[in-house]
């Protein structure tokens, strides 16, 4: 079956954020005494939703004092990348993508706020957006992109993903999705793991380019 729809992670997918919520959080945790460093992000927050996390390392705080904790976070990331721009390859994609008629969405587990920010400096407008906050569950779990395929009215074998973490390529791979993989914030050999079938750099490498070929419609604009 002819592919259809590209559906996308956010946060270092689509642009390389994720040394600067590594950096909101590391500061935000060094508040609370917790000394943290770049494998410590890794392997307890990349990829996670921020009220499990907070819950999950700093469980001494109240609702609120979480809630108040997660924006001080989300504040300070949204500051970090005030000059954040698009992985190279990017825009070339998504040239190719309207050239071919392919549907887009965006299935990330950043909250809103972020979400609409991001988007806004990235100058990106998708067929739809499902955020993990607005569902009964996030990533790795495969709701959100269950979701945005029955939302686009599609099957997994009509679509590619693209992730850039475990959980974010479990949640993928888990809907029944084949999954590109960035290697912005995690090794090849760990994205393959979870079950990525490519990993790739940014959008420029050949090989994803030569299977998207081979995959896609003849090229038609968009009206």
């Amino acid at each position: 079956m002819k592919l259809k729809a590209l559906l996308f992670d956010l946060d270092g997918t689509l642009a390389d954020t994720d040394r600067l919520h590594e950096q909101a959080w590391l500061e935000g945790l060094a508040r609370y005494g917790i000394q943290a460093d770049h494998h410590y992000y890794q392997t307890q927050i990349s990829g996670g939703l921020n009220p499990e996390i907070v819950a999950r390392l700093l469980p001494q705080l109240s609702p609120a004092e979480a809630a108040a904790f997660i924006e001080q976070k989300e504040a300070r990331f949204r500051e970090l990348a005030a000059g954040v721009t698009p992985l190279p390859g990017l825009q070339e994609l998504w040239a190719w993508a309207n050239g071919h008629r392919l549907r887009l969405a965006l299935v990330s587990n950043a909250p809103r706020q972020n979400a609409e920010h991001m988007l806004k400096r990235l100058g990106l407008h998708f067929d739809c957006t499902v955020l993990s906050e607005e569902l009964p569950a996030g990533k790795p779990d495969p709701l959100p992109y269950r979701t945005a395929l029955a939302q686009l009215g599609l099957g997994p074998e009509e679509a590619l993903a693209f992730e850039d973490s475990p959980s974010g390529v479990r949640s993928a791979v888990g809907a029944g999705l084949r999954t590109v993989a960035l290697t912005t914030g995690h090794p090849a050999h760990r994205l393959e793991e979870a079950g990525a079938f490519l990993a790739v750099a940014d959008f420029t490498d050949e090989r994803l380019w030569a299977w998207l070929e081979q995959q896609s419609p003849p090229s038609t604009p968009r009206e």
